[in-house]
């Protein structure tokens, strides 16, 4: 089975010209995100600057990414890898509380890694996921 990439429009045909890389792949039923971080996703730029709003965003561009690659969302997230250049105990309220919330009906896997920077200076985390669409 072929993969099939994806990228949403705004940012991520942006990224998909500038950057050369694409915001989803799908291979047969298991759909794979680039990392997201929380930027606005039609601009790529307007990040919160609030660190909870940020996460939130970040969290809103993962469910964009598996649809755009024709996945139901969150619902279907069984892996998650996020980077986070501040990681205290604020940001990880944030994240569970965005987990519980995103993902109210099971608990995925999860690694969380504390970074010197990320691709933009701007960003402060950023969030990669695994999804089956069953």
């Amino acid at each position: 089975m072929p993969a099939q990439f994806f990228a949403y429009d705004g940012y991520g045909q942006t990224a998909r010209e500038s950057a050369y890389y694409s915001q989803a792949v799908r291979i047969g039923n298991r759909i794979e995100c680039a990392g997201q971080g929380g930027w606005n996703p039609a601009t790529g730029s307007d990040y919160s600057p609030d660190l909870s709003g940020e996460i939130d965003q970040a969290f809103e561009n993962v469910e964009l990414a598996i649809r755009t690659a024709g996945g139901k969302g969150w619902s279907q997230v069984f892996r998650v890898t996020t980077y986070h250049v501040v990681l205290n105990d604020e940001v990880f309220a944030a994240m569970v509380r965005n987990l519980k919330a995103w993902i109210p009906d099971h608990q995925p896997i999860w690694t969380c890694i504390g970074v010197a920077k990320l691709a933009y200076p701007e960003m402060r985390v950023e969030i990669e996921v695994a999804a089956l669409d069953e």
